[in-house]
């Protein structure tokens, strides 16, 4: 594990850097292969050196070489994102298919994080094939049908909120459930229920700033229920295991 750094976290970056490209190409029906890298104002391309994950955005503080446009601070969250989580999955799981039914899961939330945040938008080209992924590694890694079920049953339960409340919540946020459900399995309820608990954070503060007219404000909910399908991932077990010692 001494060599986890070099050999997941820098590989992790680049996918990050990628990750970054689908998120904002993807919403625009845009390919992610071609044109190559260019400056969204000037068209600009992207020379390789001014293209190396983290290391050229702090080069060029943040700006377009070319025109000066400011680059997203998104691109950099994403990219450290990206290989934080990567290196916490290979750090937990190990080398397995485990490890890489998280990995996919984690680089999918990461995008969808990202644009639901800039366009209130859950790409099905992102979560759909990514929530297939996790359940065929799941499945494979520990043959069961607790990750099926967890998958339609997280996606049912959206279902039915969206259905009661439509101007709440899109479908977009049921296709994540089905990928929070693949992933998580048993400890789905515990990262739908965090999830929820870290949306009622800005909903307090709308609450407190515009009264009942808060009611009118939609906050996007996929990057809270990435946030608590994370947590589950990583420490549901702890977490779970805490909470039947305090009951007993």
């Amino acid at each position: 594990m001494d060599l986890v750094l070099p050999l997941v976290f820098l590989p992790g970056l680049a996918l990050g850097s990628f990750l970054g490209v689908v998120a904002a190409r993807v919403p625009l029906r845009r390919s992610v292969v071609r044109p190559g890298s260019a400056c969204m104002r000037c068209g600009s391309p992207i020379r390789w050196y001014d293209n190396v994950p983290v290391v050229s955005y702090l080069a060029l503080r943040g700006r377009c070489r070319a025109c000066g446009e400011r680059i997203p601070p998104r691109d950099l969250a994403i990219e450290l994102g990206t290989a934080l989580l990567l290196v916490g999955c290979v750090l937990a799981f190990g080398l397995s298919l485990r490890a890489a039914a998280a990995a996919v899961a984690c680089g999918a939330l990461v995008v969808v994080t990202a644009t639901d945040l800039e366009r209130r938008v859950v790409p099905n080209r992102v979560v759909l094939p990514a929530a297939a992924a996790v359940l065929a590694l799941r499945t494979a890694a520990q043959p069961s049908p607790v990750w099926a079920i967890g998958a339609l049953g997280a996606a049912g339960f959206f279902l039915a909120a969206a259905l009661a409340y439509p101007g709440g919540m899109g479908m977009g946020d049921v296709k994540l459930a089905l990928l929070v459900g693949a992933l998580l399995g048993r400890a789905t309820p515990l990262g739908i229920v965090l999830g929820l608990l870290f949306a009622l954070v800005p909903s307090a503060v709308l609450l407190v700033r515009h009264g009942l007219g808060a009611r009118r404000l939609a906050i996007p909910l996929a990057p809270f229920l990435a946030a608590g399908a994370v947590v589950a991932l990583f420490a549901g077990h702890a977490i779970l295991h805490a909470q039947l010692g305090a009951v007993a």
